[in-house]
């Protein structure tokens, strides 16, 4: 289990690092071992994780794992069990790892594929993969929906995090409770998906993802 966190501002001023940190380390629950963060250069997006070493164990597999260039970046929470053969198709094609971790072999996907790499994936995921070549940001949910993966967006931006709680944590996020979601918890228990007890935060679907532009 790893927590990942981050936004994107379509207008207004850049993403600020202090909301970038505030949201990871409400997360540190869910990775205690190590932290990473990035922001673009062009102040547009911002990027935070937490880490739960599992698969490769060397500071070379911390998030937000880059490319070659650093024009692709990923933070992921999850597992890809067929990491290996990806991994081994991805270096006959040229691709050059720094690492052995399941993480990577999804940002070179990327690179080739976009969005769609994720189709490739079997596992359990969510992701997120901010692409400064074209300054789009994509968010993906595996098909069963295993790992959590919430979004809040307005005019100015799109915020996401493996949990509501780091929401709270962003002073610019307005966290109000949706009444209209709570007769849905005495019904079933549990607000159903995409809807969240919370205005204007919502699920990613699963077996989902979703592409958002500079203009939002």
């Amino acid at each position: 289990m790893c927590g990942i966190c981050g936004e994107m501002r379509f207008a207004g001023p850049p993403v600020v690092h202090e909301h970038i940190f505030g949201m990871r380390e409400s997360l540190v629950h869910r990775g205690p071992d190590d932290s990473g963060q990035y922001l673009s250069p062009d102040g547009r997006a911002g990027l935070g994780f937490r880490r739960l070493r599992i698969v490769d164990l060397s500071p070379q597999a911390n998030q937000p794992m880059g490319n070659e260039d650093g024009s692709v970046r990923l933070v992921f929470n999850g597992e890809i069990y067929n990491f290996p053969v990806l991994r081994e198709q991805l270096l006959a094609r040229g691709h050059r790892f720094r690492s052995h971790a399941d993480s990577e072999v999804i940002v070179h996907l990327f690179e080739e594929r976009g969005a769609d790499c994720v189709q490739e994936l079997e596992g359990m995921f969510a992701l997120a993969v901010w692409d400064g070549r074209t300054r789009r940001l994509t968010l993906a949910r595996d098909r069963s929906g295993k790992k959590p993966l919430f979004y809040y967006q307005d005019a100015e931006r799109i915020a996401f995090a493996s949990e509501i709680k780091a929401f709270f944590a962003h002073p610019e996020i307005p966290i109000e409770v949706n009444q209209e979601a709570i007769p849905y918890y005495f019904i079933h228990g549990y607000v159903p998906c995409p809807e969240t007890f919370y205005r204007g935060v919502r699920q990613i679907e699963p077996a989902t993802s979703v592409t958002i532009d500079a203009s939002g």
